[in-house]
């Protein structure tokens, strides 16, 4: 789907801004503490060929609600662009009870107007407008180590048409269409990373699906599963040297809820297939106390069904999305692990692009 897309591109302009911190009460003449700020402040502004440019912000607010559990965030985002796309969202990721409870929930909309040269690999250029509303909400409980269990819901209303005749003709052809979808779904989750945002060791893994039926406000039954897997070893003098593998399957999903190649240098939406599969390596190296550099590299197969009816496979290099790249990172607030993300990265047939987000990739 092409909403994520908005939050990527050619970065014209970078500032990141923290709120002052607060001085805490003395507790003697000569010991005075500042306390780190709970507030974090994210202009953005980014430009790219596929979306033109986007200014906007995020304001979030971090807490703690014991010691040993892990940072929360909330926090609100918009950005706006000169070909007229709105996104904006609210979310919440939390962590409370001794860890034993994690909440992860959030709501988004947007108006999102894009122009493909190369829609879906059918050699023709598009121009689409995306209207969507989404809401998601995953609760998961420690049962015992580091393994929990959970469930999850999400709803979405996803409207899908062509900016001019040429392009809704196109859609018509490939069957793709707006949908609502209401799903509910299990998850099992291992975490024994030491952070969520910059993991230095332990292993992550994710194994969750969505039951998607019109009796929960949709209007076709289909199920999506996903499998995420990450790695994270340490070495050297602050060195990582982190793994992710992520899948997606679908069943009886209607075209524009398939998988996406989910990898850095491809437009999300852009090519889609029944299953996805895919695998990225990087090594973080650590440059000074707050900076570190990632080199990576990695792969994306489709197969399964395409969105005109044609079997896919992996032997097939036409299904395979190449990437690498390299970036920088700057360690913003160190009591919560919080940093602040630039890359570049490129994969085949021009595809490439700049990323400015907090945290790594994964």
């Amino acid at each position: 789907m092409s909403n994520t897309t908005l939050f990527r591109g050619l970065i014209l302009t970078l500032s990141m801004l923290t709120l002052p911190a607060t001085a805490a009460e003395p507790s003697s003449a000569e010991a005075k503490k500042e306390t780190p700020s709970p507030w974090l402040f994210v202009p953005l502004f980014s430009s790219s060929p596929k979306l033109d440019t986007a200014a906007g912000g995020m304001v979030a607010y971090m807490h703690r609600f014991d010691e040993k559990s892990r940072p929360s965030m909330f926090g609100v985002s918009a950005k706006y662009t000169t070909s007229q796309s709105l996104i904006a969202n609210a979310f919440a990721k939390t962590s409370f009870g001794e860890d034993h409870h994690r909440i992860l929930g959030g709501m988004m909309v947007g108006d999102i107007n894009n122009d493909y040269e190369n829609y879906l690999g059918s050699g023709q250029p598009l121009s689409t407008n995306d209207n969507y509303s989404f809401a998601f909400l995953r609760y998961l409980y420690r049962v015992e180590g580091d393994w929990f269990i959970g469930a999850q819901g999400a709803y979405s209303n996803y409207e899908l048409q062509g900016q001019d005749p040429s392009s809704s003709e196109i859609l018509d052809e490939m069957g793709l269409v707006g949908y609502k979808s209401g799903g509910v779904g299990a998850v099992i989750m291992h975490d024994s990373r030491d952070s969520d945002f910059k993991a230095t060791k332990g292993w992550y893994l994710n194994v969750n699906n969505m039951a998607y039926r019109e009796a929960l406000g949709g209007e076709q039954d289909f199920d999506i599963w996903r499998v995420d897997y990450r790695g994270y070893w340490q070495h050297g003098d602050g060195n990582v040297f982190a793994v992710r593998s992520r899948h997606q399957f679908s069943n009886d999903a209607p075209a524009g809820a398939y998988s996406p190649v989910y990898i850095r240098g491809y437009t999300p939406g852009e090519y889609l297939a029944q299953h996805m599969s895919s695998i990225e390596i990087e090594e973080r190296y650590k440059l000074a106390e707050r900076w570190t550099a990632t080199v990576f590299a990695g792969a994306a197969c489709l197969y399964g069904d395409s969105t005109n009816g044609e079997q896919l496979n992996c032997g097939d290099s036409e299904n395979l999305y190449p990437a690498w790249g390299a970036g920088v990172q700057y360690l913003l607030k160190p009591e919560a692990g919080i940093v602040v993300n630039l890359e570049y990265a490129m994969g085949k047939d021009d595809n490439q692009g700049i990323y400015l987000k907090m945290g790594y990739s994964f």
